[in-house]
């Protein structure tokens, strides 16, 4: 061993760098454990201080150092740690294929892994043996790539044995949206009578008419209808036949396989007591899960807005997709439909209450945006006359607060009856309230704001169903008549309208656990009258009056940073005066 030798400097360093100031600092070598990984992957194809030989089923032997294998692999540290091979040179594994132990044992040494058709299913079931968990995800990634629907199946079978989590998911994402090509494929008639009933009674299943749930149910029992057939009950609970139309359920009749259960015929009388009720009555709330339409679609809210023209027709509405910012025609209305109050019930059914030109300010319409050709169709007129009222949905009723009959302003309040399909009186605000704002909370209706005589509100004031009474809370910051109300995570945001003899852009949110206002981020524009949507989580604001000029961008509000953002709208002379967030339409792209 050659004698190191030290050389004494004719200076200390030490006291020269002390007169300067030098910080210490703290430098990384990027290339240092690459480099010590490529000269171990050396060292061990040249069996340098190999201390471990692993032997696989094929007899082929495979090489490494213990202590790189025990750093990478929980595994591998469990077997040199506790159990008779600590001390062992030799050790034989009889659950892996050598080639996938050889590929997994080169990854270890060099971060490295090919991955092909032919080798991923070992791969990943070697993987979660020896617990090296990025091999485990990027074979399911690789899998996740190849689904088509003669394997998605088989894959998602494989990875629930598995226990690959994102790969289940995404297979069964697959199979729900490409349902009738997967039904198609011989591997469907093997699925579990269990594994067909979560499939068919999924909302998010991607069939353009049920009738193909019942095609492929049928299929599914007489590929074995001897074993098959007691299924077929339960099979048939979650095909939603009240949504087919008559002429198709009297084909469905015609099957034989039916007439072997009275619960089937069940399933039949309930969906031809459906038909025959929505042909009577427009608006007909589902009281069970197979008379709802499946919902399939990846962003699957939009809003429908409502605009006003100068050219005829006065009226019209779009279908506004804020993911994508597409716009499309919407089913169109014969009225103008100025000062009307607008609601939705389950996001489904969208009423359209009142207003000044419209043939009676009592009429109201409904659109069912889930109908296969949605179109306004006439409801129960209310019992009183309104203009510039306030409209909230609470418990699938829809309740009209306040406004003006004519030259006099209204405190008194109605609610549309579900179950009589009519309008009743309810007890009235304490005070009259037109051009209100009105939000539903905590099972609560407010009435926010408004104009009253020849005064402009800032009193609030609540609804409780149960009591059949209204109760004042604290009032706002400034009043305000004409102001957006938005509900967002248990939070009432009162936006915008007009008080004081001015326009607002100005923003209070209520918090109901404390019954006090603050003030948050002031909007971009002044907006009177604007509507308001809550959609994945934000706040739209569009619309509305600024001195008689038309607003032709939308406002984003985003809680978690109480910013706004503006996304521009191509309107020409037009004014978005409302809009309610609602199930994307079957026919929207």
């Amino acid at each position: 061993m050659d004698t190191i030798q030290t050389l004494t400097c004719e200076y200390n360093l030490k006291e020269v760098l002390k007169s300067n100031e030098c910080e210490p600092t703290n430098f990384r070598n990027d290339s240092h454990s690459v480099r010590i990984l490529e000269d171990l992957q050396y060292l061990r194809k040249k069996e340098v201080l190999c201390d471990i030989r692993f032997k696989a089923d094929d007899g082929k032997i495979v090489i490494g150092h213990k202590i790189v294998l025990i750093a990478a692999s929980p595994y591998f540290r469990a077997m040199f740690s506790n159990f008779d091979e600590s001390n062992k040179n030799l050790v034989t594994i009889r659950e892996l294929d050598s080639t996938i132990l050889q590929l997994l044992i080169d990854y270890i040494y060099t971060g490295e892994i090919m991955i092909t058709k032919e080798n991923v299913q070992g791969l990943l079931q070697a993987a979660n043996i020896l617990q090296l968990y990025f091999v485990k995800s990027v074979c399911a990634e690789f899998l996740q790539k190849q689904l088509d629907p003669s394997n998605c199946i088989d894959i998602k079978t494989f990875a629930d044995l598995h226990d690959c989590t994102e790969l289940f998911s995404s297979s069964e994402a697959y199979i729900k949206q490409n349902f009738l090509e997967v039904a198609k494929d011989e591997h469907f008639l093997s699925l579990s009578s269990e594994d067909l009933v979560k499939l068919i009674s999924s909302s998010d299943l991607a069939v353009p008419f049920e009738e193909k749930v019942f095609e492929c149910v049928i299929k599914w029992v007489k590929h074995d209808s001897d074993h098959r057939i007691d299924f077929l009950p339960k099979l048939m609970e979650h095909v939603r036949l009240p949504l087919l139309k008559p002429d198709i359920l009297f084909n469905i009749y015609e099957e034989p396989l039916l007439n072997t259960s009275l619960k089937c015929n069940n399933y039949l009388v309930e969906a031809l007591r459906f038909n025959h009720q929505k042909s009577v009555q427009h608006f007909t709330i589902p009281q069970s899960i197979r008379c709802t339409p499946r919902r399939f679609d990846g962003f699957q809210k939009v809003i429908l807005m409502f605009n006003l023209s100068l050219e005829s027709p006065k009226c019209y509405t779009e279908w506004y997709d804020p993911a994508t910012k597409l716009r499309e025609k919407a089913p169109g209305l014969n009225d103008d439909l100025v000062s009307a109050g607008l609601g939705v019930i389950r996001d489904k059914f969208v009423f359209v209450v009142g207003g000044v030109n419209r043939s009676s300010s009592k009429s109201v319409s409904i659109l069912d945006v889930s109908s296969q050709t949605p179109s306004w169709v006439p409801m129960a007129d209310m019992i009183v006359k309104r203009q510039r009222m306030g409209v909230g949905v609470l418990d699938d009723c829809i309740y009209a607060v306040g406004g003006v009959d004519g030259n006099i302003s209204l405190s008194s309040v109605e609610v549309f009856d579900v179950s009589t399909q009519k309008w009743r009186m309810v007890s009235s605000m304490t005070i009259e309230r037109n051009r209100l704002g009105v939000g539903v909370l905590n099972n609560r209706l407010y009435a926010v704001g408004g104009w009253s005589g020849d005064t402009h509100l800032r009193s609030v004031e609540y609804y409780d169903p149960t009591l059949d009474t209204w109760t004042p809370v604290a009032n706002m910051f400034e009043c305000r008549q004409g102001a957006g109300v938005g509900v967002l995570d248990n939070l009432m945001y009162v936006i915008g309208g007009y008080g004081d003899g001015k326009y607002l852009k100005s923003v209070e949110v209520y918090r109901p656990s404390d019954g006090v206002w603050s003030s948050i981020s002031d909007m971009n524009l002044c907006r009177f009258l604007p509507g308001v949507a809550v959609l994945d989580g934000l706040l739209y604001v569009f619309g509305g009056e600024k001195e008689s000029s038309v607003l032709d961008a939308v406002e984003i509000y985003n809680p978690n940073t109480n910013t706004w953002s503006m996304d521009k709208l191509s309107i020409i002379g037009d004014n978005i005066y409302g809009g309610v967030v609602v199930d994307r339409p079957h026919h929207y792209h």
